[in-house]
């Protein structure tokens, strides 16, 4: 079975559903995106990776797990989707050590969460793409539009039990902030650990810029 190279599009929240979050795949040599929805933890972790300018005080699970691999010289070469059985994915993270490979079994949000921070390569098999890969057509009108069809369908496709997720779509709230008033926050949510709404902040903030 062939192998796909998938990237990260973006992680998203529901709009209706609190706690509901996907992650959005989008394969690398094509338009389909494939939905995966994840829970609170690790989307934060998944964003705190993405975020290369939000630094934890202290290490998240998943650094723990790096820094672990790192003083053991154990490498992350790449992660493979490989399973789909009743909306659920399955995962596996390739893995070496002194040219050792070794196959761990992993939730799909752990194992991209892991890949990110080792910058491994994500795949899944075309088979799974084709079952569960979905095309997402915006119009090309203002970017704020198309994060709101989005979120949009987002919830709906949560609401229907599949699996799916996108970009951070920021409150009202944030929106009628400075730019000064967004970084002192962004400041105050990493320092108190709060790393969902730091992503948010800082998903705005890159939208002013």
């Amino acid at each position: 079975m062939s192998l796909v190279r998938l990237k990260i599009k973006g992680i998203s929240y529901s709009q209706t559903q609190n706690g509901a979050y996907a992650l959005i795949l989008n394969e690398v040599d094509g338009d389909r995106k494939l939905p995966i929805v994840i829970g609170a933890f690790e989307a934060q972790s998944i964003a705190i990776a993405l975020e290369k300018e939000i630094k934890p005080p202290r290490p998240l699970t998943h650094d723990l797990f790096k820094n672990f691999c790192d003083r053991f010289s154990i490498q992350v070469k790449q992660v493979i989707i490989h399973k789909l059985v009743d909306g659920v994915f399955y995962s596996s993270i390739i893995s070496e050590k002194e040219g050792q490979e070794e196959i761990i079994d992993a939730r799909t949000s752990d194992a991209i969460a892991l890949a990110l921070r080792f910058n491994a390569p994500i795949f899944t098999y075309k088979t799974i793409l084709d079952k569960a890969g979905i095309f997402l057509k915006f119009s090309t009108q203002e970017k704020e539009e198309e994060d709101s069809d989005e979120s949009i369908l987002v919830d709906e496709i949560l609401q229907e039990g599949e699996t799916v997720e996108i970009d951070s779509n920021p409150t009202g709230a944030y929106r009628e902030m400075s730019l000064e008033e967004l970084h002192k926050e962004l400041d105050k949510a990493v320092a108190k650990e709060d790393y969902e709404k730091a992503a948010k902040l800082r998903d705005e903030i890159s939208k002013r810029k």
